[in-house]
């Protein structure tokens, strides 16, 4: 071969190496830039973890639980939670029942904070003495029955969507709801120190209290056997378990408990699972 073809055959072979090193460079350059260009990588399997509910261990019901805030607090649908536990209608607990996750006993879960209204409650050394409440509702604190009535606060004219749903408050969004559960379960809404904080939709509420970390002090209203709403980081409460809301009515004033400014932290979880409330709310 001569010197001219051999160095014609060197310069190929070059050029088909550059090419291939740049086309590997533009591919790496490409995903480097798609990562910080903001794009987000989710770790599936941590994110679907974090959605489901907790289906293993146990919890023993302590003063203060209800039915609603331990299946808010460990993701499931009350009713699903009712029936895996044998909790038959109108769903009382008690002080020291267990209330299992998984199948079989296991090692119990830790509760993150015990501090939240029980539809009964009784000493583990008295007997104990349910007190009646319509299905699905929470029953009682130590020794008053829950009185199930209309709530007295105002009820302000909304715009509701056309499922129904209206704002909770009215600010600016300040937070949004992520797929991934270990961000954001809902949205959060800016205001001023002791503003309305109002009902989505009608229902009943079936918790008023500070004892779930994170949400400070906090109100869930059940509307119907699949959605639930929740208000947190209130300044003060309005309303409480077993009361009647409609739409607009005034449940809470806005605050900052449970968190590092006034806002409003809103969420609507479907079956126990959360979902966007942008989906639900009307356009602005």
């Amino acid at each position: 071969m001569s010197s001219t073809a051999k160095h014609g055959h060197r310069s190929s072979g070059m050029l088909r190496n550059l090419l291939l090193l740049t086309a590997v460079g533009a591919l790496l350059a490409g995903c480097a830039s798609s990562h910080s260009g903001g794009v987000q990588v989710v770790d599936r399997n941590s994110a679907a973890a974090q959605r489901q509910p907790v289906t293993s261990g146990q919890y023993r019901v302590q003063r203060g639980d209800t039915l609603y805030s331990i299946a808010f607090r460990y993701g499931w649908d009350w009713k699903a939670l009712a029936a895996h536990n044998a909790i038959a209608p109108p769903y009382l607990i008690r002080v020291g029942q267990v209330i299992r996750f998984g199948s079989g006993s296991s090692r119990p879960v830790t509760a993150s904070a015990p501090n939240v209204s029980t539809p009964v409650v009784t000493t583990p050394s008295r007997p104990s003495t349910p007190v009646q409440a319509p299905p699905a509702q929470t029953t009682t604190r130590p020794s008053a029955p829950v009185v199930v009535a209309p709530a007295t606060t105002p009820v302000e004219p909304v715009q509701r969507s056309a499922s129904g749903w209206a704002w909770p408050a009215s600010g600016a969004i300040i937070g949004r709801f992520s797929s991934n559960g270990s961000l954001n379960k809902g949205i959060d809404i800016a205001g001023e120190l002791g503003q309305p904080v109002l009902a989505a939709s009608g229902g009943s509420v079936v918790y008023a209290g500070s004892g779930l970390r994170g949400y400070g002090e906090l109100v869930i209203i059940k509307h119907s056997d699949t959605y639930v709403s929740a208000y947190g980081h209130n300044r003060r409460l309005l309303v409480r378990e077993g009361q009647q809301v409609k739409v607009g009515q005034q449940i809470a004033e806005m605050g900052s408990t449970g968190t590092d400014r006034v806002k409003l932290h809103f969420e609507i979880r479907r079956q126990g699972k959360p979902v966007d409330p942008m989906q639900y709310l009307p356009r602005r």
